[in-house]
């Protein structure tokens, strides 16, 4: 893979755990200077039909406190999309987790960020760790 000056990864990152580390390590490894966007509440209840346990704020204050994080960045309804985030922040590539690789949309959005001189380039899932994982067992001990 090669060296990019600018990248860009998004995410929840609620309950941080390994598996959001090693995402935002490895997408600094490859480029110079990493933004990290954290998507607002409001759009997790959106796509995913749950509010996270961690609120945005605290969760935004998370990810600016890891050293391979040069800026982290609010994502709303505005830059959501990969090619509106691109527009507002010019990054040179993409970061993700290979969970999403296969999806029509997503390899659309490959090619549209080729267009613009832009990358987008998958990670391993880290398979060990999960924020669903880990929210079946909190919901598991509050059952006991």
């Amino acid at each position: 893979m090669q060296h990019y000056k600018v990248g860009y990864v998004a995410g929840v990152f609620d309950l941080f755990h390994i598996g959001h580390l090693n995402l935002i390590r490895r997408a600094k490894e490859h480029c110079d200077y990493l933004i990290a966007g954290v998507l607002e509440d409001e759009l997790v209840q959106r796509f995913k039909n749950k509010l996270p346990y961690i609120p945005f704020e605290e969760r935004i204050q998370i990810v600016e406190a890891i050293k391979y994080v040069d800026k982290a960045v609010r994502v709303d309804i505005t830059n959501i999309d990969k090619m509106d985030a691109w527009k507002a922040f010019r990054f040179d590539c993409f970061f993700s987790g290979d969970d999403w690789k296969d999806s029509p949309s997503w390899i659309q959005d490959q090619i549209n960020l080729r267009e613009v001189g832009s990358d987008l380039q998958y990670f391993s899932y880290t398979k060990s760790t999960s924020s669903t994982e880990i929210r079946k067992l909190i919901q598991k001990d509050t059952e006991e």
